[in-house]
């Protein structure tokens, strides 16, 4: 029998990166330590302080006290780094939470950190509002690196990581069925990307800024653009109860629930490619029957008492769940299950790929629409030879297979860890949703998990387990479970 062998992995490289984002952690923990001097609330600045420490000296210990004999990063490095960061800035990233008292234990704060970092927005904090300023930033912050993606970032601040296995760390983040670049150097075009990113993010905050204060108003921009879902108030965006706030948070949901790539054109006033765009058409009817269908609900039903309200509040909703964001403008649970129902579909199929929303991703369900047109053609035509076209070219079959496959692992996922939620005692429509939202990194509960906060309630094991689900879905379940499979980690 033919001996099997373990991969050579570069494990100290692997490392040592580690360690150069951890340093970038620590000076992003800068940005809610001076919030917390703006608002003179000196213990959190402590813990900052003190949380910043930790995470530099961590950073410092591994930047340079490993020396790697290979500094070269392949594509099977480059897979681990990405699943593996998270966890690292998930850790170091939760301990202003325990260092304040936020949350009382590890098991709390690591889920509430993920659930930022991977922008799903689940919450274990019943009272947001009775936190010091300085936790309420980090808390949308991490939401709002965490949507562009931490190796992004690092690959536009780091362009060394473009020498050094940068297209592997690029595919192994970036979302979509394949991963388009705007220029040829990865470094340049994850920089082009935060540039978009960064000025959707200042003129939403400028937009917001009379309204909600400058407080809110950047708190709620971290958390739209990203598609996370975290706000500032208790009653999120009803605090405010103004069709204004509705209308431009609905707006920049919307953006961030598109491909970054058609951003970038519409910046260079390239207004055909969207056009032509066959998946763009298909977010936006695919929202559009939505909110029409729910509108007819809230018409049937008597919900709110005009239509201003109705087609504001449909529409609203409709594109947090496409965009995976979270916000909410009613709990539906409460009216029945028809609207929580058509809400869970549409978190399954997402956005489209290449934005920071989450979601199995728009892309792969037109593909699939389109190849079971196909397969209907060829009950009839059993010689035909077709081809699955978007925006009017073939898509290669072995696409298209991945593309199946994505959607069965995808739906099998979501299906076990239901199964276990069910096992752990939820109930039954509440579990589903529940994994279905938390895959999706929308977030959002139903039930026993409606409640903001009410996470906290779970079993500690189901919380572990979610925070998992967050990450296989925030890097869209190969990069993650890959790991866990012999074959990766065996010579080829």
């Amino acid at each position: 029998m033919q001996r099997l062998m373990t991969q050579n992995i570069n494990f100290p490289i692997v490392l040592r990166v580690i360690g150069w984002l951890l340093l970038i952690e620590g000076a992003y923990m800068l940005l809610p330590l001076l919030v917390s001097l703006w608002f003179h609330e000196y213990d959190t600045v402590t813990v900052f302080a003190l949380s910043i420490a930790i995470t530099l000296l961590a950073g410092v210990l591994m930047t340079f006290g490993l020396r790697p004999a290979d500094n070269s990063m392949r594509k099977r490095e480059g897979i681990i780094l990405t699943a593996v960061i998270w966890v690292f800035f998930s850790a170091f990233g939760m301990l202003p939470y325990l260092f304040s008292g936020t949350l009382s234990n590890v098991t709390d704060a690591f889920f509430e950190t993920m659930s930022g970092f991977t922008t799903t927005g689940s919450t274990l904090i019943t009272d947001v509002e009775s936190l010091p300023h300085g936790i309420i930033f980090w808390r949308s912050s991490t939401q709002w690196l965490g949507g562009m993606g931490i190796i992004l970032f690092t690959l536009a601040v780091l362009p060394m990581l473009n020498y050094k296995g940068g297209i592997a760390l690029f595919n192994a983040e970036v979302t979509g069925i394949t991963h388009e670049r705007i220029r040829p150097r990865v470094s340049q075009t994850a920089k082009d990307l935060w540039i978009i990113y960064i000025t959707l993010s200042a003129i939403m905050a400028a937009l917001l800024w009379q309204p909600m204060g400058w407080f809110d108003a950047v708190c709620h921009t971290m958390a739209t653009v990203s598609t996370g879902g975290y706000s500032s108030r208790n009653m999120g965006l009803q605090f405010w109860n103004s069709y204004y706030v509705y209308g431009v948070v609905m707006v920049f949901m919307f953006l961030g629930g598109m491909n970054f790539t058609l951003l970038y054109a519409l910046t260079r006033g390239r207004l055909s490619l969207i056009r032509r765009n066959d998946t763009f058409k298909f977010y936006v009817t695919i929202i559009v029957l939505v909110s029409v269908i729910i509108l007819f609900r809230m018409w049937d039903f008597n919900y709110f008492d005009n239509w201003t309200d109705r087609v504001t509040l449909a529409f609203f909703d409709t594109i947090a769940a496409a965009t995976s964001t979270g916000f909410t403008s009613v709990r539906y649970e409460t009216q029945g299950e028809f609207i929580a129902f058509i809400i869970m579909v549409l978190m399954v199929f997402g956005g489209m790929a290449g934005s920071t929303s989450g979601g199995a991703k728009i892309d792969r369900f037109l593909v699939m629409v389109k190849n079971s047109r196909n397969e209907f053609y060829r009950v009839l035509h059993s010689n035909a030879v077709t081809a699955v076209r978007i925006d009017g070219k073939a898509i290669p079959h072995q696409i298209v297979s991945k593309v199946i496959a994505f959607i069965s692992i995808y739906l099998l996922v979501m299906v076990a860890v239901a199964l276990i939620l069910a096992f752990l005692g939820l109930p039954m429509f509440d579990s589903l949703f529940t994994s279905v939202s938390v895959l999706s990194n929308f977030g959002f509960g139903y039930g026993v998990t409606a409640e903001p906060g009410s996470f906290i309630y779970l079993p500690t094991v189901a919380k572990w387990l979610l925070a998992l689900e967050m990450l296989v879905g925030r890097l869209e379940l190969f990069t993650v479970l890959i790991l866990f499979t012999r074959r990766f980690w065996l010579k080829d």
